[in-house]
């Protein structure tokens, strides 16, 4: 009888232990597929100004306090400038030159971006994936497969509300933590100063 109840006993535990490795097996495969990228972007429509909204906090990023830009343009070659715009503490503003290719001509969806240039050449590429796009154009989520780094964008200085809950749940469905990101604060800046920038 003693005998009985410590193989059920052993069974039982040998099943615990086994459907816990299990459930922790699967939710580590979870955790580690890469966010979905959207079906497909018309480059056309996604080049041109762009407000930084919120950001995942990164080293490179670190003098900017604030009027973050990103302006994203067609080259003869046929990969894309990128300019990078924010303003420091001290009030003057710097900004960041680098260059996009595509890696997935598809979607479009799949991008690398380099800010070095040595002799001719761009070093240290970075991905740009394009999680989440709103079908008028006037938002985009851009992240990286690790979910290191993460941007939320806007045709706008601002979002209502409502988008950003939108977009949180979104980056949420992604496996980000809407936590994670810092917004960006934007003073006013008129239109002509805006176009200025974009010159």
């Amino acid at each position: 009888m003693r005998m009985n109840s410590l193989l059920k006993f052993g069974v039982i535990s040998f099943l615990v232990v086994l459907f816990s490795s299990s459930k922790s097996i699967i939710g580590n495969n979870e955790e580690s597929k890469e966010p979905t990228t959207v079906e497909y972007v018309d480059l056309e429509k996604y080049v041109g100004l762009w407000y930084e909204i919120a950001k995942i906090p990164n080293r490179f990023q670190r003098k900017c306090v604030g009027n973050t830009t990103a302006f994203y343009s067609f080259r003869e070659d046929g990969r894309i400038d990128v300019v990078n715009r924010c303003s420091r503490e001290e009030g003057d503003p710097i900004e960041a030159k680098g260059i996009a290719k595509v890696l997935d001509t598809k979607s479009n969806a799949k991008l690398k971006v380099s800010f070095v240039r040595f002799l001719g050449f761009s070093l240290f590429w970075g991905d740009y994936w394009i999680l989440g796009l709103g079908e008028e154009y006037d938002y985009a989520i851009v992240g990286t497969p690790n979910r290191k780094y993460g941007w939320i964008l806007s045709r706008q200085p601002s979002v209502s509300p409502d988008r950003l809950k939108q977009i949180f749940a979104l980056l949420r469905d992604q496996g980000y933590n809407p936590a994670d990101f810092e917004m960006t604060v934007h003073s006013s800046i008129s239109e002509q100063k805006q176009s200025q920038i974009v010159e």
